[in-house]
């Protein structure tokens, strides 16, 4: 008899666990993430969880991630049954001071719930990336010296003659963008963000490190020609440098590349300027985990 007594507790003990009541008597369950791969924001923007509701979007409750990738909470509580009808999960960056009670358009994780857990991942919100590829050229068209070709990197494809597009990327999800990088000794210089790869970035006409001599080609790139950065002076040589693409939340207050980093490529030493260079996959293209409830 006694040990069926303690049974019958221990019993009641793991159910109360998963399922609590709160101060107004209303039932509440547990919701908990084991995402891998998220980047610290800074301070002006948290992470915050969503639950999918007879097609209406629920908080679940924000948090943050350090410089290590650990979240700050991992488990949320939410009134169990509308976790329990809920369909889908999405996480999503948002203003760490937000008057907006809906979710940004910069959504990071989807996924539909299967039971109680859901199988989140980035490739079906941001864009899948499976078949990303990219040429680049090292060029300064900007600079009138024709000595310095090797301080420039231009995301297009001369190897017919004519230059076309370099990138072949998805169209991203609203609320994102792409940036190019170049790496020096370890520390990433934007070359300029962009939506369109068939077009110019957004700091053509304004980047600080380019020439004189016009804006460059319509399309994504840079001339490292004038000022400093990374403790370098410009005019450099890329070769043996680190080129990224990445993609970026919009807005972005972060002067390093976020986690998805689709491309990527170290410039060869014996590089030929002018000459079309195929990238390679980048160090991560998609984010995943798991949620469940």
């Amino acid at each position: 008899m006694i040990k069926k007594m303690f049974l019958a507790v221990l019993a009641i003990g793991i159910f109360a666990s998963s399922c609590s009541n709160d101060d107004d008597g209303v039932a509440t369950s547990r919701l908990t993430l084991s995402l891998d791969g998220l980047e610290n924001l800074g301070t002006d923007f948290v992470y915050e969880g969503w639950i999918i509701v007879d097609g209406n979007p629920v908080s679940t409750g924000v948090f943050t991630v350090d410089d290590s990738g650990t979240l700050s909470e991992t488990s949320f509580q939410v009134m169990k049954e509308t976790l329990d009808a809920a369909t889908t999960f999405v996480l999503s960056i948002e203003p760490a001071n937000d008057p907006d009670p809906a979710p940004a358009d910069t959504k990071l994780l989807v996924g539909n719930f299967s039971g109680n857990t859901a199988n989140v991942g980035s490739e079906g919100i941001v864009a899948d990336f499976a078949s990303a590829s990219g040429k680049y050229i090292l060029a300064t068209p900007t600079d009138m010296d024709m000595t310095n070709e090797s301080s420039g990197v231009w995301f297009l494809d001369n190897s017919s003659g004519s230059p076309v597009t370099g990138l072949n990327l998805p169209t991203l999800s609203a609320g994102w963008q792409y940036e190019g990088w170049v790496v020096f000794d370890g520390t990433p210089v934007s070359t300029g963000t962009f939506l369109d790869p068939a077009m110019a970035d957004d700091n053509a006409a304004t980047s600080p490190f380019k020439g004189s001599a016009g804006n460059g080609p319509g399309y994504p790139g840079e001339d490292y020609v004038m000022g400093t950065a990374a403790g370098i002076q410009f005019p450099t040589d890329l070769k043996e440098r680190t080129i990224v693409i990445s993609v970026e939340p919009s807005p972005d207050n972060s002067a390093a590349p976020f986690a998805l980093k689709p491309l990527a490529h170290m410039v060869p030493a014996n590089a030929a300027d002018h000459t079309a260079i195929s990238m390679g996959a980048g160090p991560v293209s998609s984010l995943s985990g798991t949620v469940s409830r």
